[in-house]
């Protein structure tokens, strides 16, 4: 069953809207405005925003590492960045249930070292959380992205083959790339990871609107790189079946998101419906595409108590 919490009045029906979207008719310059979080926030000037994400991200790891429980750059690959970060509950069991987290920053920016948000009220209620980093451009392709952050998961359920379920979150281009893994064979890797569950915090799901913003130089050099790595664009040109019906997907969009992401956020969500995932979406009230991700130091906010659950 798909559920939807948005807006009263708010367009929900389904259907491919590919064809009709707003960003077709957008200037370069206002394509820059939508996909520039940064400048849809609504407490912060855009830099003491970004300031803010950092200091937050930098305490929030010291905090968490500080602990003593966790186990740092692990390899889960063969290239120098193929490293994750596993944070332990302090009753460390077989039957663990684990939060892969996968970071943001449009593939370019951004680190494992700066993004444990969640890890201390997850931790405490008995949930490990394993932070990964991935090669960021101009290092790193988009394939290659995708291809670590299935390494990643393969690598967490060979390690731990008796989890009690694994759970995927991402925030921006990190909800991207967690998306994508709805996507992978993973009959060819040899290894069926325990996937029961999906977050994708403010997430870009059709890459082709990034090609034509001033994000895009080192990411996609033609229109095939684009929709090769677009969740929404392969769901809706192949659609992949649910290998466990029973795997739940919540998408996440901040109330001051810019339409854009809005839009994408609505229409991926619409796209699992029709594709028979078990789909939840949800605009979270009066919060903007930082602040999504860095309340999940608090217990009692609304995002940490759906992954508790």
């Amino acid at each position: 069953m798909c559920v939807w919490w948005y807006k009263a009045g708010m367009d929900v029906s389904g259907g491919n809207h590919r064809h009709e979207a707003p960003w077709k008719r957008m200037s370069k310059e206002e394509l820059d405005n939508q996909y520039s979080p940064s400048r849809w926030v609504v407490r912060l000037g855009a830099e003491e925003a970004m300031r803010t994400y950092s200091q937050i991200g930098n305490e929030v790891t010291k905090r968490a590492r500080a602990t003593g429980r966790s186990l740092l750059n692990v390899p889960y690959g063969d290239g120098d960045g193929e490293k994750l970060d596993i944070y332990l509950p302090e009753a460390v069991s077989e039957a663990m249930p684990f939060l892969v987290f996968f970071h943001g920053g449009y593939w370019q920016s951004g680190s494992k070292d700066t993004s444990a948000f969640m890890v201390n009220p997850l931790t405490a209620q008995g949930v490990a959380v394993v932070i990964v980093a991935y090669d960021i451009a101009p290092k790193g392709t988009l394939d290659q992205m995708v291809d670590q952050v299935t390494q990643s998961i393969m690598f967490v359920q060979k390690q731990y083959p008796g989890n009690q379920g694994i759970y995927l979150c991402g925030h921006s281009a990190g909800a991207h790339l967690a998306a994508m893994m709805l996507l992978a064979d993973w009959t060819k890797h040899g290894v069926t990871p325990n996937l029961k569950g999906f977050f994708l915090l403010s997430g870009v799901y059709d890459l082709e609107p990034i090609m034509h913003t001033s994000e895009n130089a080192p990411l996609l050099p033609a229109l095939e790189d684009a929709q090769r790595n677009s969740p929404l664009w392969q769901l809706e040109t192949a659609p992949t079946q649910p290998a466990d019906p029973a795997c739940r997907i919540l998408v996440t969009v901040g109330q001051h998101d810019s339409p854009e992401f809005h839009r994408q956020s609505r229409e991926f969500y619409q796209t699992l419906c029709q594709g028979g995932w078990k789909a939840s979406f949800e605009e979270l009230h009066d919060m903007d595409h930082f602040e999504i991700l860095w309340n999940l130091t608090q217990e009692d906010y609304v995002l940490t108590q759906s992954l508790f659950q």
